[in-house]
């Protein structure tokens, strides 16, 4: 079996154990302990404790529109992990909700401890180019738009801040101010432990490649990402001459331009990621 065939058989089952790991602790520990998780699954839970409805249902009910969105605007490679990853989540929803486990301490730690295996889950899930939560493709598609539009590159933060700030809003005042404060701070835990192991994956990339073959490449990053770079001639010790290029790209966009940079042979490229870019 080829190398490429191994890893892609391993980020599936690292999207897969990342969907178990975010469901069981959304199951058996947020909602026990009158938590939520965030985003869109924080809105499919809102209509689980208001409608009754199954949550597995309100899972997808809520995030099968972005699943579609991510498809035209992401790609089929994105959408089949997405897909993966949520199927897994729906199904360990379920099944996690009819085990009986309970974790006897303050609802403070709980939520902290739940908060954390959550986001370990989230992290898995999004560094091997899964998703199961429809704001991140929601903000990812905003900001696409905004770059293609302006020609700038922007960070999804304040999309992400702005839709969870309406999920807490909304779980304040259609639940009560106690399951709004701990949501927020399974928001904060888990938000800090992807930031750590994604290496703030809402922030803007910087890649910078260095290669011989500095036309196929920027023919490909157009063709592909609709992005372009900046070139600047540079030389090698070993290799002698070549070119540097600098692209601007979203956390969500990186491994699609892995597969472009991995395409020309003898190419080189770092990751950077940028807070804000100053024009």
């Amino acid at each position: 079996m080829k190398k490429k065939q191994k890893q892609g058989i391993l980020s599936y089952m690292l999207i897969i154990l990342g969907a178990i790991m975010a469901s069981f602790s959304v199951a058996l520990i947020l909602l026990p302990n009158d938590a939520i998780d965030y985003g869109t699954a924080g809105v499919a839970i809102i209509i689980h404790k208001v409608t009754g409805f199954e949550l597995p249902l309100c899972v997808l009910f809520v995030f099968l529109p972005f699943l579609v969105a991510g498809y035209v605007f992401l790609g089929r490679k994105f959408t089949i992990k997405a897909a993966v990853g949520s199927v897994v989540y729906m199904v360990g929803l379920d099944f996690f909700e009819n085990i009986p486990f309970e974790i006897n301490t303050e609802h403070f730690l709980a939520v902290a401890f739940g908060g954390a295996i959550l986001g370990a889950g989230l992290s898995l899930i999004l560094r091997n180019g899964g998703c199961i939560d429809g704001s991140e493709i929601l903000a990812n598609i905003i900001v696409k738009k905004l770059s293609d539009i302006t020609g700038r590159n922007y960070s999804m933060t304040p999309v992400l801040l702005a839709f969870n700030l309406f999920v807490y809003l909304t779980v304040f005042a259609v639940i009560d101010a106690t399951a709004a404060l701990l949501s927020l701070l399974v928001y904060f835990v888990a938000t800090t432990v992807i930031d750590h192991y994604t290496d703030h994956f809402e922030s803007i990339k910087q890649i910078t490649i260095i290669t011989q073959d500095p036309d196929g490449i920027i023919a490909d990053i157009k063709k592909k990402l609709n992005k372009t770079c900046t070139i600047m001639d540079s030389r090698g010790a070993i290799a002698g001459e070549n070119n540097t290029l600098i692209c601007y790209i979203s956390y969500f966009e990186l491994p699609l331009m892995k597969e472009i940079i991995a395409s020309h042979s003898g190419s080189f490229s770092t990751v950077s990621t940028i807070d804000e870019i100053l024009r």
